[in-house]
C-alpha cells in the first residue's frame, strides 16, 4: 500500500467523524441540546487521530519529501496544505475551549462552539478532497520505489513511537461509538472486525 493510500483511509475515517460534528450541530442547533461527552470524544479525536497522526505524518514527513523532490512548497500546495492545518486547530481550540460552558447552557459559548464545529467541517472536508485529488495523485508521479518506502517506514514509525501501541485503536473505537450514537455509517476503514490495522500500514 503506498503511504498516500494510508493518508487517504485515514481521511474515510475522519469524514465519518465530521459527520458526526454535523449530527451534534443540528442536535444543539435544533433544541439547544448538548452533549457534552460527546463533544469532548470528538476533539480529542481530531486533536489526536487527524492532527497529530495523520497531520504530523503529512507535515513532518510528506510534504518535505514532495518539497525535497522540486515540487513547489512555499508557495505552492503544501504551503496551503500547512496553512488549512492551523485553521483546523484554532477551529479545535475553539470548540475545546467552549465545551464546559455549552454543556452549562451558556448560549454565547453554544453559538461560538457551533459556528467553530461548522467552519471546521466545511474546512476539513474541502482540504481533503484536495489532497486526494491534487496533492497525492502529484506526490506519486514525483516519489521514486525508493522514496515510498522510505515514506512508508517512516509513517510506521509515527504509530509506534509517537503514538504509541494501541493508541490508533483507541481512536477507531472513537470514531466507531460516535457513529454508532448519530446513526452515521461506519466506513470500511475503521470496520475493526476486518482491518484494524490496516489504515495505518500495520
Amino acid at each position: 500500500m503506498l503511504p498516500t493510500q494510508i493518508l487517504e483511509n485515514e481521511h474515510r475515517i475522519i469524514e465519518q467523524v465530521l459527520s458526526c460534528l454535523s449530527k451534534m450541530v443540528l442536535d444543539v442547533t435544533k433544541d439547544g441540546k448538548f452533549d457534552k461527552e460527546m463533544a469532548s470524544d470528538a476533539v480529542d479525536f481530531f486533536r489526536n487521530f487527524a492532527d497529530k497522526c495523520h497531520h504530523g505524518k503529512e507535515e513532518v514527513h510528506l510534504f518535505p519529501m514532495i518539497e525535497a523532490r522540486q515540487m513547489p512548497g512555499s508557495c505552492g500546495p503544501t504551503n496551503v496544505m500547512r496553512m488549512e492545518h492551523d485553521l483546523g486547530r484554532e477551529h479545535v481550540r475553539g470548540m475545546t475551549d467552549g465545551i464546559e460552558a455549552a454543556s452549562k447552557g451558556d448560549e454565547d459559548a453554544i453559538r461560538s462552539w457551533t459556528n467553530h464545529a461548522k467552519q471546521f467541517i466545511m474546512l476539513l472536508r474541502d482540504h481533503i478532497m484536495k489532497e486526494d485529488q491534487i496533492l497525492y495523485p502529484m506526490a506519486n508521479q514525483y516519489f521514486t520505489d525508493d522514496d515510498q518506502a522510505e515514506l512508508s517506514a517512516k509513517f510506521e514509525k509515527v504509530e509506534e513511537e509517537e503514538m504509541g501501541e494501541g493508541t490508533h485503536e483507541k481512536y477507531i473505537g472513537i470514531a466507531n461509538r460516535l457513529a454508532e450514537k448519530y446513526g452515521v455509517k461506519i466506513c470500511p476503514e475503521a470496520d475493526t472486525s476486518h482491518q484494524a490495522h490496516h489504515c495505518c500500514g500495520h
